[in-house]
């Protein structure tokens, strides 16, 4: 199997948004990792440009992550706290709530666009016909019939799993391998429920965990900052390890000038989880637009990250990191400035 194969043992996360470029994909892979490209919030036919952008910049293996939408998600989701008119109205209330926010940046809030579907099927069909060698979903589990086709393709599958219960869904869905997710890790919770309190288990604990109920391969992902953690977390029963933040301040990296700043900024104390920016629950520098909204923003992906995308562009756009969701892991002060090759040969095993 590819994740059994890559010969450093290290995984460039799928960072959407911006920070995963196809040269960063492409510079992970050359280095002897696995790149994987995030296919979250690009149309299809962005998301095949970027994947020609791979393929002409490497020849090594790498993969591509999808979002599952909540209309394709397979796990059973429990109930939701707001639904219907409910969930509209928090949303809307959320968005006024905004409007000065945006008005400070020359912006509006943007439309919630309940039902976004992430382009999900034509970029299931590009997957296909590409054979691009690993596809890794986050935000959900798709079908069975849907890893069945991928198989068939000779496409090997990857969930995202943040504790025991979701894992051994994932496995008795048929997926190749599983990414276990812990609770450091910077970016989105990838929780199979939206609404689901994530684990609280730290890293090594929680592989130790999954790696109890089965053989297959496990790539680790969560505040991986140091060779010495990496290798920790190898010992626990990991396959591979996954690393983002530590690639964010690499130059094949798309990470925005204000984010690069940020990230280095001693102002910035420390990381929280918020629903602020999407709805869902993510981890990022702690700034006072997340003190001043977490408490506010509902549950609701991905209608939530539709209203405060314009903010996070204009907030980009003039160079300021104010309302930027800058999403890092708790080990956020070990990233540096250096090729991507540097790093991925610093967490190599």
């Amino acid at each position: 199997m590819l994740l059994q194969s890559v010969e450093t043992g290290v995984v460039g996360a799928p960072m959407a948004g911006g920070p995963t470029t196809p040269e960063l994909v492409a510079a992970v892979g050359e280095a002897g990792g696995l790149g994987i490209l995030a296919g979250g919030y690009l149309s299809a036919p962005q998301l095949a440009a970027a994947i020609a952008d791979v393929w002409d910049a490497s020849s090594r293996p790498f993969g591509v992550n999808l979002f599952v939408p909540a209309q394709a998600n397979a796990y059973a989701v429990g109930p939701g706290e707001l639904d219907g008119t409910e969930r509209a109205q928090a949303v809307a209330a959320y968005r006024d709530l905004l409007a000065d926010d945006a008005r400070s940046l020359g912006a509006e809030p943007g439309e919630p666009r309940p039902g976004d579907d992430d382009d999900w099927e034509r970029k299931l069909d590009l997957v296909v016909r590409e054979r691009v060698p690993l596809v890794s979903f986050t935000f959900g589990l798709p079908s069975t019939a849907v890893i069945g086709e991928l198989r068939r393709a000779g496409i090997e599958t990857v969930a995202t799993v943040t504790d025991v219960e979701e894992a051994r869904a994932a496995l008795d869905a048929g997926v190749d391998a599983l990414c276990v997710q812990g609770a450091e890790a910077g970016g989105h919770r990838g929780t199979l429920d939206p609404l689901k309190q994530p684990c609280d288990l730290d890293l090594v604990d929680l592989v130790v965990a999954v790696r109890a109920e089965t053989q297959a391969p496990v790539v680790a992902a969560g505040g991986i900052a140091t060779h010495e953690r990496a290798a920790e977390v190898r010992a626990a029963g990991a396959n591979a390890v996954q690393v983002g933040t530590a690639l964010l301040l690499t130059p094949e990296a798309g990470t925005g000038l204000a984010y690069r700043r940020a990230l280095t900024d001693p102002a910035h104390q420390r990381t929280a989880v918020t629903r602020a920016y999407s709805g869902r629950l993510a981890r990022g520098l702690e700034t006072d637009f997340v003190r001043r909204h977490d408490g506010h923003a509902p549950a609701a992906y991905p209608e939530v990250h539709h209203v405060t995308v314009p903010l996070r562009r204009a907030s980009a756009a003039a160079d300021r990191s104010d309302l930027l969701a800058l999403w890092a892991g708790t080990g956020w002060r070990a990233a540096r400035a250096v090729p991507a090759a540097t790093v991925v040969a610093e967490f190599a095993g």
